[in-house]
Order: C-alpha cells, then structure tokens, then sequence
C-alpha cells in the first residue's frame, strides 16, 4: 500500500536538541559552558529520555516540559553547574526556540507538494510544540501536531501511535515514521508503520525485537522514500 502521511517525531529529528547549549555556550554571560557544552546537551537529553521511559512504565505520567527541567537538573549536578540559576534560565528560555536542522523546510515542503498528510507525533506537550513548530517556521508545511498529552503516556505506548490512525484515517502501512530515536523507529516497526530512523551519530542498531525498515544520516532523502 503507498504511503499517505508521514508522521516525524520532534525533539533530535526535526529539532536540533543540542541547539540550546551550543547558543549558550557562543554567549558572553556564560564561559564556563564553553568546553562542556555538547556533555551537558547530551547528558541532558538522555535523562529526559530516560525519565519518559520511567514514568510511562511506573504509570506517573507528567509534562514533557517538568521532564525537561528535571533533566537539565541532573545534566547541570552532573556537570558542577548546579545553582547557576541564569545558565538554567536560558537553556530552558532557548529550548522554546529550538533550531530547525537545515534539510527539514524544503524536506518538508517537498512532501506537501507531493500530497502527503504530514504531522508531528511527540512526547512534547502541545505548547512547546508550538514554540518550536512556530520559531523554525515549519507551521505552513505540517497538518497536525499531535502530542502524547492527550493520551497521557510518553512513547513508545501503543496508544500514542494510534494518535495517527485517528487522525488521519489511514492504515499502519500507509504511515511512513520518522524518527531519530531508535528506540521510537523500533516501537513504531513493531506497531506496524514504515519507519526510517535518522541517525546522524552514526550508532549501532538497538538491539530490540524490531528494526526501523530504513536507516539514514538526515532527512534529506525523505520525500523520495514516501514516494517509493
């Protein structure tokens, strides 16, 4: 069956997670984060991974974005910031205003010329997305943002999957999802979509009961994979 709509997690595929240590870091008020900045941006993304998987499985489900700060707490003890109130004040204010990766307008725009639904399927709850979606420009080229809050469990539930069945209409494999995460393209496979994980880092395949049907390095070559 064709792909109809192509369904992109958010945070680390669209977005450039590491975007707002790197700015700060490049900024007067904060030398200190020069050298550690990428140790900190990871460390932080790994806890908010982490604690999503935690909460879903011990059923105490909370915000993405008080997931997000208890991230950054951890990352920042880690690091020896912790107490440097302005540092969190501006990583958090950044992280509203998260960067694009450069491929993904025209990516996008090429999938909506083709006519394909398109959409954001996320953990990130419906305000940040929209402060995302809406400082990378990306509003004109998505159909829908759906987020995990309006089932109130972090991915890879099965529910948040069938957030895009209800949406749009459409047949698992007529799904194309595209996820930098490997673990979410994994879930996805074994919830029946056509998945492609996009890993720019270059890591080993999780080692799972299912594999994302393609792998590649950016999201450039996205459209060409949903038109088959």
């Amino acid at each position: 069956m064709p792909i109809t709509t192509c369904i992109f997690d958010a945070y680390g595929t669209l977005f450039d997670v590491a975007a707002a240590a790197r700015q700060a870091a490049g900024e007067a008020e904060f030398p200190h984060l020069q050298d550690n900045w990428a140790d900190l941006a990871n460390h932080w993304r790994q806890k908010q991974l982490q604690y999503t998987w935690l909460r879903a499985i011990t059923n105490a489900h909370a915000d993405f974005w008080d997931v997000t700060q208890d991230g950054l707490d951890w990352a920042m003890e880690a690091a020896g910031l912790r107490g440097d109130t302005a540092l969190r004040q501006r990583l958090l204010d950044l992280y509203w205003e998260l960067q694009a990766y450069p491929e993904v307008p025209a990516m996008l725009q090429a999938l909506k010329d083709a006519g394909m639904n398109t959409a954001i399927l996320s953990n990130g709850s419906p305000a940040m997305l929209d402060g995302a979606v809406q400082s990378a420009g990306l509003g004109g080229v998505l159909d829908d943002v759906l987020s995990v809050e309006s089932v109130g469990i972090f991915k890879p539930d099965a529910r948040v999957y069938d957030l895009v069945g209800q949406r749009f209409g459409c047949a698992r494999n007529e799904v194309l999802f595209v996820s930098s995460n490997g673990w979410d393209a994994a879930g996805a496979s074994g919830y029946g979509f056509v998945t492609a994980w996009v890993n720019r880092a270059g890591d080993p395949v999780d080692r799972l009961p299912w594999k994302p049907a393609h792998i590649m390095a950016d999201l450039t070559t996205i459209p060409d994979l949903a038109k088959g």
